[in-house]
């Protein structure tokens, strides 16, 4: 049930506002967006459209700061070969994480996510807006002249955008309730950038390929939908997260990973003596959908990165799960997975 999925961070279920706006470019309205006669035109204004709402999600003036992409992994990959040095936060999405391994980037020192002190001599320094592990938010060092990259998959439709400085930012529509396959890379004067993709030109020149016009309507409606019912949305995550905290607030060797000022929308939480991955399991079995990190190395043996780059002990990463809180979860839902998640740690560690 939809009420019970906890793995928003992982993907979010598709708003049914979004598929209803989506449906006709799949069908009578399935023009090309480059060609210029009528279907094609339809297809293009939708388009125009879609750019309009993402540059109002994000407080542009100009639409044409906003070059659709087929998610944020892409956007980041694109950013991080765009030339130069780079310096990265050890919080990373593995998408810039792994894409900077292989440039030879510089990790930035931190302190418990205070990068004030780090390295600020790259080119480009990239720093996730909200941590898709824990929900901290993080703040760049004062970078005099480097460009500044913001991952914000986590942030957009959940947090207050304003409050993140950027010359480059980074996006996926199936975070905030959009389709996957989907996404955005958003440029701010006077950042440049060399196109990703040679043969066409579409993205403004710098993307070429026939557009995702169905995936890109889909994103333009999610975040109109964001642009007004964010707020809302955050209220009762809010209280959400508090009615499944206050399940567990007497249960012994449990401890929160996510700190003050963190978006509410994700809960990094451990518990000792018990392993991360059983609790989905089991949590799974009764019908909670939860995980115990990142989606993108859910089947991974190692250690989170993050925890590890916080200097958490190796015992308490073992027993990390991520809960991560939607719009269509309830109450009654919230308090249960509460509920089950305590029965099910203290049953785990009865066994031991």
């Amino acid at each position: 049930m939809i009420e019970r999925y906890f793995d928003n961070a992982a993907t979010s279920p598709v708003d049914p506002r979004v598929i209803e706006e989506m449906l006709p470019y799949f069908s009578d309205a399935f023009g090309n967006a480059n060609s210029i006669h009528e279907p094609g035109r339809r297809a293009s204004h939708a388009v125009d459209l879609a750019r309009s709402r993402v540059a109002h999600l994000f407080g542009l003036d100009d639409p044409n700061q906003v070059v659709f992409t087929s998610g944020a992994t892409e956007a980041n990959n694109w950013v991080l070969q765009r030339g130069g040095t780079v310096a990265v936060s050890p919080f990373e999405h593995a998408s810039i994480r792994e894409a900077a391994l292989a440039l030879n980037a510089r990790i930035l020192s931190n302190d418990n996510y205070d990068l004030s002190y780090g390295d600020r001599s790259a080119d480009l320094i990239s720093v996730m807006g909200v941590n898709n592990e824990t929900g901290a938010i993080l703040h760049p060092p004062a970078i005099g002249g480097s460009a500044l990259h913001r991952d914000l998959t986590q942030a957009v439709g959940k947090v207050n955008l304003s409050q993140f400085e950027f010359d480059l930012a980074s996006c996926s529509a199936h975070k905030l309730y959009g389709p996957k396959g989907v996404g955005a890379l958003i440029l701010k004067e006077p950042v440049s950038i060399e196109p990703l993709l040679y043969g066409g030109e579409h993205e403004l020149g710098l993307r070429a390929g026939t557009l995702n016009v169905p995936g890109i309507v889909g994103m333009g409606v999610a975040a109109a939908i964001a642009a007004d019912e964010a707020e809302n949305d955050r209220r009762t995550v809010v209280e959400l997260r508090a009615l499944a905290l206050h399940e567990l607030k007497n249960l012994t060797d449990f401890q929160l990973n996510t700190p003050p000022g963190s978006s509410p929308y994700i809960v990094s939480l451990s518990f000792l003596g018990v392993e991360g991955e059983t609790l989905v399991i089991e949590l799974d079995r009764a019908g909670f959908s939860i995980s115990s990190g990142a989606a993108c190395s859910s089947k991974s043996t190692e250690p989170s990165h993050v925890l590890v780059a916080l200097g958490m002990d190796p015992v308490w990463i073992r027993g990390t799960i991520r809960i991560s809180f939607g719009k269509y979860n309830t109450g009654a839902a919230a308090t249960s997975l509460g509920k089950e998640l305590r029965r099910v740690v203290e049953k785990l560690r009865t066994m031991h």
